[in-house]
Parts: structure tokens; sequence; C-alpha cells
């Protein structure tokens, strides 16, 4: 790896952490080094995808970018559990309300279908009720 590449990575890698506590300021320590442990093969270049140029793109905000993240996770039927419940989660350490990713799900069902709404919509009353009133918001 050169120098300049090397720079360049380590600034991406930085961002990436940056937009990781962002998104849920639980990240605080969040150790880029943990992923090679966890997934050895990841390349750098899918990495740099993730959080170097996609998360880290002008134009939208941590809390934007993860209700659009619900919404799609939505419209695919909810089949990704795990996934919406952290994404709720960090929607909502981004500073969204329990009404706005309600009123996300409910505005996909016309994509989706409502089968696929009604089960994001118990996936997010699970993660609310999980974090109770946290947020501050009873919605």
């Amino acid at each position: 790896m050169t120098d300049a590449f090397g720079k360049l990575f380590q600034q991406m890698m930085e961002q990436g952490q940056e937009m990781a506590r962002t998104f849920n300021p639980a990240l605080e320590n969040f150790s880029v080094a943990g992923f090679d442990k966890m997934w050895p093969t990841l390349s750098k270049d899918m990495m740099e995808m993730w959080f170097g140029k996609t998360f880290n793109r002008e134009g939208l905000d941590a809390k934007t970018r993860l209700l659009v993240t619900v919404a799609a996770l939505t419209v695919l039927g909810a089949q990704a559990e795990p996934q919406m419940r952290l994404t709720i989660r960090h929607a909502l350490e981004a500073g969204a309300t329990k009404r706005e990713i309600a009123e996300v799900i409910y505005q996909m069902s016309m994509f989706g279908g409502l089968p696929a709404m009604t089960k994001a919509l118990e996936i997010a009353q699970a993660v609310f009720d999980e974090v109770g009133d946290k947020t501050g918001d009873d919605a």
C-alpha cells in the first residue's frame, strides 16, 4: 500500500467511524479492527463503499438516511428483521421520533403491501417497547 493510499484509507475509515457515531452515539467505541476479525475476507473496497462514500456523501443527514433505510427494509417485506431492529434503534438515536418511523412504514404500505407494513410495524413496536421512554417520544 502506498503512503498516499494509506492516508486516504485512514481518512475514509475515520469518516466511517464518525458516521457510525452519528447514527448511534452508543457506537463511540466503534472499532474497524473488529470488522477484520468478524469478516476477514471483507474487502477494503466494500468498507470504503459502505462507510467511505455511501454513508458520508453530502446531502442527507443521518436521521434521513436511516428513515430511508427503514422504508427500503419495509418494502422488502421486513424480511431482514435484525437489520430492521438495528436501523430503527439507530434512527431513534439519530433523532427520529417513533411517529416519524411509523409514518415511514405506513407510507411504504402502498409499495410493499399490507403484510410488509404489518410486519415492519410489529418490529418497530417491539423496538419502541424495548427502548421505552428513552427517546422522549410517546407517539
